[in-house]
C-alpha cells in the first residue's frame, strides 16, 4: 500500500463508474456498499483494496481478470463464501486480508480456496468467529506464508496440529482470542520471530524453549509463572512482555539471551528472600508441579539461582512499577551494566540502596515514583552515582533528604520530581530557637537541571538563592500553600530562564498578589488555578505569556481593556471556568472571543451568574440580556434624569423670591451705596 500510494503521489487518479479511485496500479474502492467487486476496473491492477462493504460470496469469477493482483483486501465485509477457484486467476497474490467477516460459516470451502494461492506471504482473518479445528483446516496448505493474524477469534487450545507446514512463518498473532492451554503449537514454527499472544487466558509458560523468537507478547492474561528451559543454548529473545498478568516472582530468564527490554508491569511480583526462614538464599527454593496428561512431574528449583544464571549484560529497559516488590535482592542491578531505563513506580520499596556493585553507569530514566520510600542510600565512590541519568521521578514518598552531593556528580540531569513528599530547599532560613535546621535537598549548582516538581512538599520559610546555579525552565510548586508568603524573592535567580510555573492552589488571595513578575519575562506558561483572586492580578498585563491558566477562582470579571495588553497580545490559550463571573460584566468575555489566534480551552464550561441562576456564558438567555442592559443603562443619563426636577425646582423658588424681594432689595443697596440713581 505504502509504494502504490508513493508511487502515485504526482501522478493522475481517476474514479470508476463503481466509485472506485484508481492511483497506478492501485484501486481503492473503501466504502462503496458495493456486494461484488468491481469488474470495470482495469485489468493491470496489481492492489484493490475493498474494505467495509456489504460483500458476502467471493465467487469463482469475481477476480479472474486481475491475474496481476498482488494485494486484496476484504476485511469489514459480510464474507461468508469464498468459491474453491476464486484465486485460480491470482497466483502472485501475496497479500490477502479478509479480517472482520463470516469465514466460519464455510470455511472448509474458504480452505480449498486459500490453498490455490502458492506466493501467500502475508494472510489476516481476525475476527472471524473461527476456532482452533477451523484454523487449522484454513492453514492447511498454506506453506509459503509469513505473516499470519488470527486475532480477534474464538480459539481456546494450541496443539501440534493447528500450524502444520507453516515452515516459513516469521510472524504470528493470536491476541485476544480464549486460549488456555498450549501444548507443542510451535514446535514447527522454526523460523518465527514475532509471537503475539496477549489478552488470551493462559495461566503459566513452562519450558519456554523457543531459541528463535525474537518478540514475544504475552500481556494481559493469567499467568502466574515463566519459566525458561534449562539449557545453554543461545535465545535470540529480544523483547519480552509479561505485564499485566498474576506473576508472583521474577521469571526465570534463559541463561544467554540478546534480552533488551523486560516488561513486568501490573503484576503481583515480589522477592522472596523472607519466605521461608532461612539464613541464605541457598536454603530458599521453590517446587513447580507439571502435569502431562496422566504422567505427574515435580521439579523443585531455586529461583534467585536461576535469575543470576540468566545473562542480562544487553537489557536496557525494566519496568517492573505496579508490583509488590518491597526491596530488591544485592545485586539484583549488577546483572544489568547496559540499563538505561528503570521503573520502579508503584510498589512497596521502603528503601532504594546503590551499592559499589550496581553503578548503573549507563542509567538514564529512573522512576521511583509512589513507593513508600524513607531513604536513599548510596555506597558509591565519588563521581560513581548515576552518571548518565536525566530523569529522575521521587513523588509520592516518603522522603525528608538526599544523600548529600547526590546530585553532584549527575552531569546529565535534567529532570527531577520531588513532588508529594516532605523535602524543604536548601539553603533554609534560620529559625529562632533551633540551633540546627532539618535536613534538606539541595540543587543548587545543577547547571544541566531544566525541570523540577516541588508539589505538595509543604514548601515554608525558604532561604535566599535555592536554584542559584540552575537553568530551570519549568517549575511546579503547586500545593504549597505557605511557599509564596514571604515573596518572590527567592525565585530571583530563574527570572532569565523560567518560561512555565505552576503556582495552582497555594494559598493565593487579592490581599496579597503583591508579587512582582515584572522580571520574568521568558515566562510564557503561568498556572494560577485553584486559588482565591478576586481581582485580575495586575502583574499579568505586562506578562508576554501564551498559556494562563485561572480556573477554580473568585474572579467577576476580567478587565475589559485585557486584549490590549501585552498578555492580550501574545496569549494563545487560556482556562478560565470555575469562576463566579458577573453575566452583566461580561464585556471582556466577547473580546476575548472576537480574538482569532486564541483558544479558550474549557469555553464550554465557563459560567457565569444572575439572579442566584448560573448558566452559560456563550450563550445567555435573552431575559437576562435584557436585564443586563437595564442595570448596565448609562449612569450619567440616569443621574441627569434625577437631578433635573430638584434643579428645576430649585430655579423656580429663587425666581418668585427674587420678584417678591425686587423692590426691598433695590432699596437696601441704594441706601447702602448712598449714590443716586442717574434715572
Amino acid at each position: 500500500l505504502a509504494a502504490g500510494w508513493g508511487n502515485g503521489a504526482g501522478a493522475a487518479w481517476a474514479t470508476s463508474p463503481g466509485g472506485c479511485r484508481l492511483v497506478q496500479s492501485t484501486a481503492t474502492c473503501n466504502g462503496r456498499w458495493l456486494n461484488s467487486v468491481p469488474r470495470n476496473l482495469q485489468d493491470e491492477i496489481e492492489e484493490l483494496f475493498l474494505d467495509d462493504n456489504t460483500i458476502q460470496v467471493l465467487g469463482n469469477a469475481s477476480v479472474l481478470t486481475y491475474r496481476k493482483l498482488r494485494h486484496l483486501s476484504l476485511s469489514k465485509n459480510r464474507l461468508e463464501l469464498i468459491e474453491a477457484g476464486a484465486f485460480l486467476g491470482s497466483q502472485g497474490l501475496r497479500v490477502l486480508s479478509l479480517a472482520d467477516n463470516l469465514l466460519f460459516t464455510n470455511y472448509s470451502v474458504t480452505a480449498a480456496a486459500l490453498s490455490a494461492l502458492p506466493a501467500l506471504r502475508k494472510l489476516d482473518l481476525a475476527g472471524n468467529h473461527l476456532t482452533e479445528d477451523m484454523v487449522s483446516v484454513l492453514l492447511w496448505n498454506l506453506s509459503s506464508l509469513e505473516s499470519l493474524s488470527v486475532a480477534r477469534n474464538i480459539i481456546m487450545r494450541l496443539d501440534s496440529s493447528t500450524f502444520t507446514n507453516l515452515t516459513q512463518l516469521l510472524e504470528l498473532n493470536l491476541e485476544k482470542n480464549y486460549i488456555f492451554e498450549i501444548d507443542q503449537a510451535f514446535e514447527g514454527l522454526q523460523r518465527l520471530q514475532r509471537l503475539n499472544m496477549a489478552y488470551n487466558y493462559i495461566p503459566c509458560i513452562a519450558e519456554f524453549d523457543l531459541t528463535q523468537l525474537r518478540v514475544l507478547n504475552v500481556s494481559n492474561n493469567a499467568i502466574e509463572w515463566f519459566l525458561a528451559l534449562e539449557s545453554d543454548a543461545l535465545f535470540e529473545l529480544e523483547v519480552l512482555d509479561l505485564s499485566h498478568n498474576q506473576l508472583l516472582f521474577f521469571p526465570v530468564l534463559p541463561r544467554q539471551s540478546k534480552l533488551h527490554s523486560l516488561l513486568l508491569k501490573d503484576n503481583e511480583m515480589s522477592f522472596y528472600q523472607h519466605l521461608a526462614n532461612a539464613t541464605s538464599l541457598a536454603n530458599v527454593t521453590v517446587q513447580f508441579l507439571l502435569i502431562d496428561g496422566n504422567s505427574t512431574n515435580v521439579t523443585t528449583v531455586s529461583l534467585w539461582d536461576e535469575i543470576c544464571h540468566s545473562n542480562l549484560s544487553s537489557l536496557r529497559l525494566l519496568d517492573m512499577s505496579q508490583n509488590q516488590v518491597w526491596y530488591l535482592p544485592e545485586e539484583f542491578l549488577a546483572k544489568m551494566p547496559s540499563l538505561t531505563h528503570l521503573k520502579l513506580n508503584q510498589n512497596c520499596l521502603e528503601m532504594f540502596h546503590l551499592s559499589e556493585g550496581e553503578p548503573l553507569a549507563m542509567l538514564t530514566d529512573l522512576d521511583l515514583s509512589q513507593n513508600h520510600l524513607s531513604e536513599l542510600r548510596v555506597d558509591l565512590p565519588v563521581g560513581g552515582v548515576l552518571p548518565s541519568l536525566q530523569l529522575f521521578n521521587l513523588s509520592t514518598n516518603r522522603l525528608q533528604v538526599i544523600p548529600a552531593g547526590f546530585f553532584t556528580y549527575t552531569r546529565k540531569i535534567t529532570t527531577i520530581d520531588l513532588s508529594h513528599n516532605r523535602v524543604d530547599l536548601c539553603p533554609q532560613q534560620a529559625v529562632a530557637g533551633k540551633a540546627e535546621n532539618p535536613p534538606c535537598v539541595d540543587i543548587r549548582g545543577i547547571t544541566t537541571l531544566t525541570r523540577l516538581s516541588l508539589a505538595g512538599c509543604g514548601l515554608q520559610g525558604l532561604g535566599s538563592h535555592p536554584f542559584q546555579g540552575t537553568s530551570l525552565t519549568h517549575l511546579d510548586l503547586s500545593d504549597n500553600q505557605e511557599a509564596l508568603t514571604g515573596g518572590l524573592g527567592w525565585l530571583q535567580d530563574l527570572t532569565l530562564t523560567l518560561q512555565v510555573l505552576s503556582l495552582r492552589n497555594t494559598n493565593l488571595s487579592s490581599t496579597v498578589v503583591d508579587i512582582d513578575f515584572s522580571g520574568f519575562q521568558r515566562l510564557i506558561c503561568l498556572d494560577l488555578s485553584g486559588n482565591s483572586l478576586t481581582i485580575f492580578p495586575a502583574f499579568l498585563g505586562i506578562l508576554k505569556l501564551h498559556t494562563l491558566d485561572l480556573r477554580d477562582n473568585c474572579l467577576p470579571a476580567l478587565p475589559q481593556d485585557v486584549i490590549w495588553t501585552p498578555l492580550g497580545k501574545s496569549l494563545h490559550e487560556v482556562y478560565l471556568s470555575r469562576n463566579p463571573y458577573n453575566c452583566c460584566m461580561l464585556g471582556w468575555w466577547d473580546s476575548l472571543q472576537q480574538v482569532e489566534r486564541l483558544h479558550i480551552r474549557d469555553g464550554q464550561e465557563v459560567t457565569c451568574s444572575y439572579a442566584s441562576r448560573t448558566v452559560s456564558a456563550r450563550a445567555l438567555p435573552e431575559p437576562i440580556l435584557q436585564g443586563c442592559q437595564w442595570k448596565t443603562a448609562d449612569l450619567a443619563l440616569l443621574y441627569l434624569v434625577l437631578a433635573l426636577p430638584t434643579c428645576l425646582t430649585l430655579l423656580v423658588a429663587f425666581a418668585i423670591i427674587f420678584l417678591t424681594l425686587k423692590q426691598k432689595l433695590l432699596k437696601m443697596v441704594k441706601s447702602r451705596c448712598g449714590v443716586s440713581s442717574p434715572y
